[in-house]
């Protein structure tokens, strides 16, 4: 039986000399299909290219990624380039590993589907920190994905882990692709083919922006009032919308394209949901990053903001609803049932030596988590699995809490009467304010009502 352009039974030959076997079509897409294929590695993904677009060019730029034996588990990557040893079947293709059964994609979210059901507030904002820092070690190491949109990313409505697809088409910076992007994520110097405009981690920034607002806000950030008079959203409408004359929908300086209410209550009412610490980002890369590439939010910006929101989201007390409110900032009212949030007392961390400290602070609410990135300056990557403290209720009066220590060493605490006392593995210290708290690494910590 055939499935697509290979027949299930077909044997293949990757360069390294195994043999490639596949199995069944998982499904295709703009530059080829996808299988899934035995080797003796076990079950891989085979992506196999439409023969139009199997030239010298791609297999190169995947002989480039499959060198640098990137082996990140946030991306699908490139492993070996399968060929036909018959030749009966033009082209080539590439393996990489099968995608996880538990991870779903975004557009899943729109279509509120019940594969995502679980997805909550804090999911979303985990998965939006999750994308920035993977297109963050990407571009860190000098590569532009240069394709970024809602297709390539899927995640785990879960935990909010991220898993990269479609990676074959990133290439080192400078260096030129076939692909340019997708219209509706790429920056508007590309979609009006400015002179010398090339793909890159600067167009890559823009890209980006569109995907976490999508993902936060649930619409385009340039689709307000301007989108509803276009009556055929054509390639000539999006030209003319996402680069000719794009103008951001909450531009402070431009009212033009404002949502609409009646048509468009969703984006007004996650833009009123959103913490100034969000908005402030979204105004100044959809502003000044628009006009002036350099000005756009780096991945680093997106990060700090992304974890202080995380570490600030507050369920409210009346509806049970959770709500992103401003780190630093007064107690909003519930975007749910409009009553004034209870915000719980924080603990501000500071980390570093000398002068240059971060500062950070986390909501004490119940079950609330201290994690190791919360003890590293500048952390790489935020792991959700290493808990170093945990908020947990007194065993015999449930309205007093403490901070239980889930490492192997031992905290040091001074109470607001100056005694102190050590916090051994294991053990629960008390939660009032003014407690302070020593992790040790220059990590200290004092809780604030």
């Amino acid at each position: 039986m055939v499935n697509g352009m290979l027949a299930a039974g077909k044997t293949l030959v990757a360069e390294s000399g195994d043999k490639v076997k596949v199995a069944e079509l998982f499904g295709s897409g703009g530059q080829g299909e996808v299988y899934r294929v035995t080797t003796p590695q076990g079950d891989r993904a085979l992506k196999w290219y439409y023969p139009q677009l199997a030239d010298a060019r791609q297999r190169q730029i995947l002989e480039g990624l499959i060198a640098r034996g990137w082996s990140d588990d946030r991306f699908l990557w490139p492993t070996a380039i399968v060929l036909d040893p018959e030749g009966s079947q033009p082209g080539f293709g590439y393996l990489m590993d099968v995608r996880p059964a538990r991870f779903q994609d975004l557009p899943a979210l729109f279509r509120r589907d019940p594969s995502v059901s679980a997805a909550t507030m804090r999911t979303l904002v985990t998965v939006a920190l999750h994308t920035v820092e993977a297109y963050r070690s990407l571009h860190s190491r000098g590569i532009a994905y240069r394709d970024i949109n809602w297709g390539n990313i899927f995640f785990d409505p879960h935990t909010g882990d991220v898993l990269v697809c479609d990676n074959d088409n990133a290439v080192v910076e400078g260096e030129s692709a076939a692909v340019a992007g997708t219209m509706d994520f790429m920056a508007p110097e590309l979609v009006r083919r400015d002179k010398g405009a090339q793909p890159g981690t600067q167009t890559d920034l823009h890209s980006l922006a569109v995907l976490l607002f999508l993902l936060l806000m649930n619409d385009h950030p340039f689709n307000g009032a301007q989108a509803l008079q276009i009556r055929c959203m054509d390639e000539a409408a999006k030209r003319r919308l996402y680069g000719t004359d794009p103008v951001f929908i909450y531009d402070p300086s431009d009212a033009r394209n404002r949502p609409v209410p009646g048509e468009q209550p969703t984006v007004v009412a996650t833009w009123g949901a959103l913490p100034p610490i969000l908005r402030d980002l979204f105004i100044r890369t959809f502003t000044e990053g628009v006009r002036t590439p350099v000005k756009r939010v780096r991945e680093s910006q997106w990060c700090d903001a992304l974890s202080q929101v995380l570490d600030a989201i507050t369920q409210c007390g009346s509806c049970g609803k959770q709500n992103l409110t401003q780190p630093d900032g007064a107690a909003p009212d519930c975007w749910k049932c409009g009553r004034t949030l209870v915000l719980p007392p924080r603990l501000e961390l500071v980390t570093g030596t000398g002068t240059s400290r971060t500062r950070r602070g986390i909501r004490l609410a119940p079950s609330a988590r201290v994690y190791a990135h919360h003890l590293v300056e500048y952390p790489d990557r935020h792991d959700f699995r290493a808990v170093v403290g945990e908020v947990t209720a007194h065993p015999q009066n449930p309205g007093r809490f403490g901070l239980t220590n889930h490492t192997k060493d031992v905290w040091t605490a001074r109470k607001d009467d100056g005694t102190v006392r050590d916090v051994e593995p294991g053990r629960t210290i008390a939660l009032r304010a003014g407690l302070l708290l020593e992790f040790g690494g220059g990590a200290e910590a004092e809780v604030r009502g």
